[in-house]
């Protein structure tokens, strides 16, 4: 049986109290409740506080550029449909810089599990306003207020028609963790937008802003319901919901091309002289 203690990997270098510690908790409770050996793992991430996550747990790694997280995961889980392939981010890096790679992979339905840190600031490069910073949210390169209307992610996703979206807080480890146990298990490409208090830098969004305002959806409440989610969506401000907030089954992008999966293709035989081949052609 899979343990906390087989994804245990080193030390952390997040400020005391950061909103990370909470979700890398929830993180490997997940990864144990659906008994994936650490081998069987790849987490795939960018630039950031929050791309050093997977640093911090015993799996497989790339870390790769900022916002370009989930061209790497796509093509992961293309070359090995087996690998269960989970994309970490902030929101700076996901919906900012990856913004575009974000729409697309919904697009694509492509089997992943994505995890967007969204403490609605730029952690690692000391304190910038992001695309989910608040209008008005004063910071180093917005010392008038952002003028420009956040991004709402959860309301994209639905728009795009994603298979799997939910929110989650990082103060509440034992919701989180069942929240991305879902997104793991559910087939096609799923987004956990995870409310991340950051302790140096923002201020206003702080643990005990989001405990006054949070709350579980139940089960009285239907995801499947399209409007339904669209309306949870807009809600912020006094009452922010958590939970799986919108699913639907989809065909993803392996089972369009079941070949992919029949033959894939870390499976089949390479000869490295090709690669040679290849590069010769570019030789001028």
């Amino acid at each position: 049986m899979v343990s906390l203690k087989d994804y245990e990997n080193g030390d952390t270098a997040w400020c005391p109290g950061c909103g990370n510690f909470g979700i890398l908790q929830a993180v490997k409770k997940a990864l144990v409740k659906v008994n994936l050996e650490p081998h069987q793992v790849l987490m795939v991430s960018g630039i950031g506080q929050a791309a050093k996550l997977p640093h911090y747990l015993k799996c497989n790694l790339f870390n790769g550029l900022h916002g370009r997280t989930l061209p790497v995961a796509t093509g992961a889980k293309i070359v090995n449909p087996k690998l269960t392939v989970i994309a970490v981010g902030g929101d700076g890096d996901g919906y900012s810089e990856g913004g575009n790679h974000f729409i697309h992979a919904i697009r694509r339905n492509i089997d992943i599990t994505y995890l967007v840190h969204d403490n609605q600031i730029y952690g690692l490069t000391k304190g910038q306003a992001s695309a989910t910073s608040a209008e008005g949210f004063v910071t180093k390169t917005t010392p008038m207020g952002a003028f420009s209307k956040p991004l709402n992610p959860i309301a994209l996703a639905i728009s795009q028609g994603i298979s799997f979206v939910g929110r989650g807080f990082s103060g509440d480890i034992e919701h989180l963790s069942t929240l991305i146990t879902e997104a793991i298990e559910n087939r096609g490409f799923s987004l956990v937008d995870i409310l991340q208090p950051c302790v140096t830098f923002n201020n206003v969004n702080t643990y005990q802003w989001y405990r006054k305002r949070v709350y579980k959806l139940d089960n009285s409440y239907d995801p499947k319901d399209r409007n339904a989610a669209f309306q949870k969506a807009q809600e912020w401000g006094e009452r922010i919901p958590i939970g799986k907030i919108y699913a639907q089954d989809r065909l993803t992008y392996i089972e369009h091309d079941p070949e992919i999966e029949r033959n894939p293709i870390i499976e089949q035989k390479h000869n490295p002289e090709n690669f040679n081949k290849i590069l010769d052609d570019f030789k001028i």
